[in-house]
């Protein structure tokens, strides 16, 4: 069983930065992917960011393009959302995932491994 802690969340004001870590806890598949997904009070889980491991090929959501980079440091077996310019839309309980698939996946059901969730709250 792979378990993922996220952290680095925060209360941050509108226009600041944050940098989220998630760590595997240990390496299990040669190739693999992992993603961000963030979820509202009353709304949907949804797609932000995703990264293949092997190829280093990445996938935003529309809403986070330019602001938000997704990154991995294989040596560590963990991954990092750069969130710059943040927005209280942004505001939400943020997930971290892992696919045994090899693509940047955007859809939850692609994702076998879930973290727990780090909360990240933006004020105006």
């Amino acid at each position: 069983q792979v378990q993922l802690v996220e952290s680095g969340g925060g209360l941050v004001q509108a226009g600041d930065s944050l940098r989220l870590s998630c760590a595997a806890s240990r390496r299990t598949f040669s190739n693999y992917a992992m993603g961000w997904f963030r979820q509202a009070p009353g709304k949907e889980r949804e797609f932000v960011a995703a990264v293949s491991w092997s190829r280093g090929s990445t996938s935003y959501a529309d809403s986070v393009k330019g602001r938000f980079t997704i990154t991995r440091d294989a040596a560590k077996n963990t991954v990092y959302l750069q969130m710059n310019s943040l927005k209280p839309p942004d505001t939400a309980v943020y997930f971290c995932a892992m696919s045994r698939g090899t693509y940047t996946y955007t859809r939850k059901a692609d994702y076998d491994y879930w973290g727990q969730g780090t909360q990240v709250t933006v004020s105006s």
